[in-house]
């Protein structure tokens, strides 16, 4: 008996001293929360604010910095008040703006209205644009943020800010995309919404043998890669970043935007890919 009573004190102990270490002597990793959506208070905003917001979304939730930047994936923004008034004369514009402001609304929901040259999307002539419409799939801007972004690049560029900070909506007027949206039905339906055929190449595509664009070829990343993986690319994308791309090229929006079984729908369309 007095061997058991000693067996059982020595492993109580050892279970003490274990559980006190895990909760005491090892740091504990507290996750950051998630990113909170700027309120915006437009009635109480200055316009140096307005611009301020708008670089904010513009290196932000906007992500147009993942693409104009330094790398060339696409035209360098420094000059584009006087840049957008030459291409307003372009003979290759396509597009119904008559002021700088309204073409720069145009190039944000409209990108392929004019499309400089050497930028256009593959096999394209420069036809159509690979950036999406910031209005939709996964960027989402409204239209105050549009504004906001626009009177940032005109400041940014040197030229006079012609922006009018919106007016606020009238009380519940309508409910956000999220709340009235149905999941898709189809992974096609998620690529198309969310933009994704912007930077990757999927099975099927007409390019498919072709590496992205801006991010690694996913026409046969089922053979490679895990579901687990490929779920946390999508809700994590820099827990691991693919050889030869940096940190940062993927937006980490994307957990919080697509439904659950969109997001379990469009796993199973990658592993599927081999």
């Amino acid at each position: 008996m007095y061997n058991v009573l000693k067996v059982t004190g020595f492993s109580l102990l050892m279970i003490g001293g274990f559980s006190a270490y895990s909760n005491y002597g090892i740091p504990q990793i507290i996750p950051a929360p998630p990113p909170v959506e700027e309120k915006l208070e437009l009635s109480a905003m200055t316009m140096d604010q307005f611009v301020a917001f708008g670089g904010r979304i513009y290196n932000g939730k906007g992500t147009c910095t993942l693409c104009h930047n330094s790398m060339g994936r696409a035209p360098m923004l420094d000059r584009i008040g006087s840049v957008a008034s030459e291409n307003l004369k372009n003979p290759n514009y396509r597009g119904t703006a008559k002021t700088v402001e309204e073409y720069l609304h145009e190039s944000l929901v409209k990108p392929s209205a004019f499309v400089t040259a050497g930028f256009g999307k593959a096999g394209s002539n420069d036809t159509e644009s690979p950036m999406p419409d910031v209005s939709g799939g996964g960027i989402g801007l409204f239209e105050a943020e549009i504004a906001a972004v626009i009177a940032y690049l005109q400041e940014s560029s040197g030229s006079e800010v012609t922006v009018a900070i919106p007016a606020l909506p009238a009380a519940g007027a309508g409910t956000s995309n999220a709340e009235e949206a149905a999941p898709l039905k189809t992974p096609e339906e998620v690529i198309a919404k969310y933009t994704c055929g912007v930077c990757h190449v999927f099975a099927g595509h007409d390019l498919e043998n072709r590496p992205g664009t801006l991010g690694p070829n996913l026409a046969r990343i089922g053979a490679t890669r895990s579901r687990e993986y490929l779920r946390q690319a999508l809700l994590d994308p820099d827990a691991v970043i693919a050889k030869g791309y940096a940190a940062g090229m993927m937006p980490k929006t994307y957990g919080e935007q697509l439904k659950a079984q969109e997001l379990e729908m469009l796993v199973n369309y990658m592993a599927k890919s081999k």
